[in-house]
Parts: C-alpha cells; sequence; structure tokens
C-alpha cells in the first residue's frame, strides 16, 4: 500500500467532474454543470443527461487549477463549465488551451508533456498522459505528483485522473515510473455511430478499467463517468460485476454524488 504523504479527499459531482483537494489545494477535473435534461446534437450521437450537478458552480471552493481531458465535447466541457474556467490555471490539450483562448490561464499540453503549478506552498508537477477517445480530437489524462507526497518502494507516489480513454498499453505504460496512490477513472463504456459494424467504444468499462488497476498497481480507484447520459452503455453494477470478477473490488470506491470523502 502506498505510503502518500498529506490528506486527500475527493468530491463526486457527476459525470467526469469532481474536486480532487489534496491538504489545501483544490482541483476541479472535467467541469460539466449543466441541468437535467441539457441535450447536445452532434453529428454522430445525440448528448443529452439525465442528472442535475450534486454541486452548483456558485457553491465551489476556491479552485487552484483545474484538468481538463479534452475542450471539445459538452460532457467533458458545458457552457456552465467554461465560464467556470474563467481565471483559473488550466492544464488541457494544446487544442483545447487555444479554443479556450485568453478566458483562462492555459497550459496546452501533449502527452508526455510536463508543467508545474505552485500552489498551498506546494510544488506540483502535472504530467500528461496519452488517451484514446474519439477519433477526432484530442484528449489526455493526467498524473498529479510532488515531492511532497512521499515515495513508496522507490517509485514517487501520485495521483492520476484518466480523462475520456479506453484502454490501451499505451495508457498503462504512461503509469510506470510512479506509485499510483490514487486513481480517478472515467468509465462508463460509452459509445458512438461511426460507420462501424458495431459502436465504437471511447471509454473504459468496468473489465478494461480492472486491467488498469492491476497493470499500474493502483492503491484505490474512484470511478467518474458512469452515469447520466444515453451513450453511457455500463452503469455502476455490471462495472463492479468486473471489478469482483478481476479481484480488484477492495480497491475501488464509489462515492456518493456531492459528499466529499476522504480518500487518505
Amino acid at each position: 500500500m502506498s505510503s502518500f504523504k498529506g490528506s486527500v479527499s475527493v468530491t463526486y459531482i457527476g459525470t467526469a467532474t469532481a474536486l480532487l483537494q489534496i491538504d489545501n489545494v483544490t482541483f476541479l477535473t472535467d467541469p460539466f454543470f449543466s441541468p437535467s435534461g441539457s441535450e447536445w446534437v452532434r453529428p454522430v450521437v445525440v448528448l443529452k443527461n439525465s442528472q442535475d450537478p450534486a454541486v452548483k458552480p456558485e457553491n465551489l471552493p476556491p479552485i487552484d487549477a483545474v484538468l481538463l481531458s479534452h475542450e471539445d465535447h459538452p460532457d467533458n466541457l458545458d457552457e456552465i463549465g467554461r465560464k467556470v474556467l474563467e481565471g483559473k490555471k488550466v492544464f488541457t490539450t494544446k487544442d483545447g488551451a487555444v479554443q479556450i483562448g485568453d478566458k483562462a490561464v492555459c497550459a496546452g499540453l501533449n502527452p508526455g508533456d510536463k508543467a508545474t503549478l505552485v500552489a498551498g506552498g506546494k510544488t506540483f508537477e502535472i504530467i500528461a498522459t496519452p488517451a484514446e477517445h474519439a477519433p477526432q480530437g484530442e484528449c489526455i489524462g493526467f498524473i498529479v505528483t510532488s515531492a511532497d507526497f512521499g515515495s513508496t518502494n522507490g517509485l514517487p507516489n501520485a495521483i492520476y485522473f484518466s480523462g475520456d480513454t479506453i484502454y490501451n498499453q499505451d495508457v498503462a505504460n504512461s503509469l510506470k515510473g510512479y506509485h499510483i496512490s490514487l486513481a480517478l477513472l472515467n468509465l462508463g463504456k460509452a459509445a458512438i455511430e461511426v460507420g462501424q459494424p458495431e459502436p465504437l467504444e471511447i471509454t473504459m468499462d468496468g473489465k478494461q478499467a480492472a486491467q488498469l488497476i492491476k497493470d499500474a498497481n493502483i492503491d484505490k480507484a474512484v470511478p467518474l463517468h458512469f452515469e447520466g447520459w444515453g451513450h453511457f452503455t455500463e452503469g455502476k453494477d455490471p462495472a463492479s460485476q468486473a471489478f469482483d470478477k478481476a479481484g480488484v473490488s477492495e480497491k475501488v470506491f464509489w462515492l456518493p454524488r456531492g459528499e466529499r470523502k476522504v480518500i487518505f
């Protein structure tokens, strides 16, 4: 198990939106805050959500940084989320940084790029990880680490946010060299029609997430992005069954929406 130094809590808000609080520093992931029933029509899919956010933007604590896996899909960044970004420090894709423009202080990253965040008296290193999502457009995940986190078995402790991605070897390999004390994993087995015989899966299901937990020796995992949308084809129950079958269920923590939960 990890010998992570510091206090970490997560508040699951809905979709892929969560507050990650490390001691006195707060990260926000993929900001989506539209009300239930909101809809977006896209060429290959109609996106419609059926859940209100568990925390409204006006009730958010001060945000030190935003981890935005991609800017071009409204279920990861909606119109309200764009307003939340204003004036914030945002880590996102190269293309996303251009599209957001001067409304936020953006660091545009390609997979493997590193950036620095100084907040709450700590210096964090943010590493962009690969993500295999929709056929067009950029998407990344993130490793967050700091010398203040300590190490486990000679590896620096770190926290991972997958962003929207399926499992592949590049994703798994990107976590090598770090001890992943906590992973926020976007699940749901989201699928779109792209002219193939079967819908194209663009986020992990429980089986894939279990494989990543094993491959990366992840200590604790919090599922995100598994409910409230029609294009999510695997919910909590079948994902939980997959975790049980793979023998990793004791590492997985399903959080109630809107409640701050201490992870360690």
